[in-house]
């Protein structure tokens, strides 16, 4: 019974009260190692034999495409667990990600991490509500994605991005 849940372990209240924000954490981050438990055991195995057993694929390729066609059923299955009205809004965001996340990797940047330590310098005036710094971060850090940046060898990030995700066919 290691490593199993007991479903009837809070039943009398025995579960402490969590922080929302941790509670969301835990349930949209912290489970992600349960679901991929059941992900295997719902087509691991099939797949594995599928693409092991078949003499027409070198078995230099089997493991790349063992690895796309995982990522292709899990992208699936997060676009089948959503409502219709939101797929393409998530599709656009992850897209989106993934372009910074190539374009991190290909310039060896973290753009994230850049745009936090430029807003970083950006002090509240005197007098300055905090509803309005807020609004000029907002402002500001919306004009970042398209000022021309030394490590992306004078690119913009938007720029950047609709560059690498384009030759994925992702635009």
């Amino acid at each position: 019974m290691a490593g199993e849940l007991d479903p009837n372990a809070d039943l009398f209240g025995g579960a402490d009260e969590q922080d929302p924000e941790e509670a969301h954490i835990e349930r949209t981050f912290g489970r992600n190692p349960n679901r991929t438990s059941l992900m295997s055991d719902l087509f691991s195995k099939e797949m594995m034999e599928t693409v092991m057993s078949d003499p027409d694929l070198p078995d230099e390729a089997k493991p790349q495409l063992i690895f796309k066609m995982t990522a292709n059923s899990v992208m699936d299955i997060i676009m089948e667990s959503l409502d219709a009205d939101m797929r393409e809004e998530v599709a656009a965001a992850l897209d989106g990600y993934l372009g910074v996340c190539i374009v991190n990797k290909k310039f060896e940047v973290d753009m994230f991490g850049e745009l936090s330590k430029a807003l970083a310098t950006v002090d509240q005036n005197d007098g300055e509500s905090d509803e309005d710094y807020q609004k000029r971060l907002g402002d500001m850090e919306e004009a970042w994605w398209s000022i021309p940046q030394p490590k992306l060898n004078g690119r913009n990030p938007s720029d950047a991005i609709t560059e690498e995700v384009r030759r994925y066919g992702l635009d």
